[in-house]
Order: structure tokens, then C-alpha cells, then sequence
């Protein structure tokens, strides 16, 4: 699988595209769909949305009108193993940030999309519409539990769960 990061918008949100052999998937088109578009090299099959927020998905509607495609989200993905096209992954719901966030972890890569309920030696915040500090230290304790993986955040530089488990005070 090959990971794209467009970043976009005035807050500076990281967009990924996933490809595989013959399609892609978008997560969190959050501004400037154009450029995200620009991007697209293969058949686009859905567009997954880490939580709700107008940063995350402010250019859904270019998507889903210009190449009709469904969008995945907290309130059609189960928790547990999902498929969008030739796409496997895991959902993780990890409430805390918002009451809809949730991480995307491909097993085979080794990679999670978590939006933004991890940063760089920190996490998302709580004190906004939705948050809940307890549920975000619930969800660092679901994280905790898997292997070293590398972390693709909402926002900033891709981190380890193994750099976060050493140096983020939230996961000590």
C-alpha cells in the first residue's frame, strides 16, 4: 500500500490517499479538494472520515458529487474488521477527542490513521464540543495494547506508537 499526505487548509490538516494496485480511498479531505484531487491515481472507491470535525471534512461534498462515492465514517463502520473495495482494515473507535473519532489500522502495514487523537508527543484535545478527557484516557489504554506501529495523526509529522508509549506523558 502506498500513502500519499496532502496537507491542507488553514489548519494545516493532513489528508492521506491509500493506493493499492488498481484503487484508492481518501481520508480526511478536510480543504482544498482540488489539490487533494490532484493526487489521484487510481480508481477512487470511498472516502473515510477520522471524526467530524470541519477541518477533517470540509471538501467531503466536491468528493462524493464528482465521483460518487460513499463516505465512512463512526456511524457506518463497525468496530472491528471493515473492507471498502480491495481495502482491509480495523476500526478502533477512540472516543475522547470527539464522541465520533475513530482509528483506522491496516495490521498488514502496520499503520494507523488517528486522526486527531494522537500527536507528537501529545494528544488531541478535550475541552472542545464533544470531548471527554476520561474516554480519551480510555482509548490511549485500547492503544497501548498493540504493537509498535506508525501513527499518520490529523495534523504535524507521523510518529510510533513505541515514541508515544516513551515520551507522550498522556500514555505513561
Amino acid at each position: 500500500m502506498n500513502i500519499k499526505t496532502v496537507v491542507v487548509g488553514n489548519l494545516q490538516t493532513n489528508c492521506y490517499i491509500l493506493e493499492n494496485d488498481t484503487q484508492c480511498i481518501i481520508i480526511d479531505p478536510g480543504a482544498e479538494p482540488e489539490k487533494i484531487e490532484k493526487e489521484l491515481q487510481k480508481e477512487l472507491v470511498g472516502i473515510i472520515i477520522t471524526h467530524s470535525h470541519l477541518d477533517h471534512t470540509g471538501g467531503l461534498l466536491y468528493f462524493v458529487n464528482k465521483y460518487k462515492v460513499k463516505i465512512y465514517d463512526y456511524n457506518n463502520l463497525k468496530e472491528g474488521l471493515n473492507t471498502i473495495g480491495t481495502f482491509t482494515f480495523d476500526v478502533i473507535y477512540t472516543l475522547g477527542h470527539t464522541k465520533d473519532s475513530i482509528t483506522i489500522y491496516f495490521n498488514q502495514e502496520k499503520v494507523m490513521f488517528v486522526g486527531d487523537f494522537v500527536f507528537f508527543h501529545t494528544v488531541g484535545r478535550t475541552d472542545l464540543n464533544g470531548g471527554d478527557f476520561e474516554q480519551m484516557k480510555s482509548s490511549i489504554a485500547i492503544l497501548k495494547h498493540y504493537d509498535d506501529v506508525t501513527l499518520y495523526p490529523g495534523h504535524g509529522r507521523v510518529t510510533t506508537l513505541k515514541e508515544e508509549k516513551s515520551n507522550n506523558i498522556y500514555f505513561q
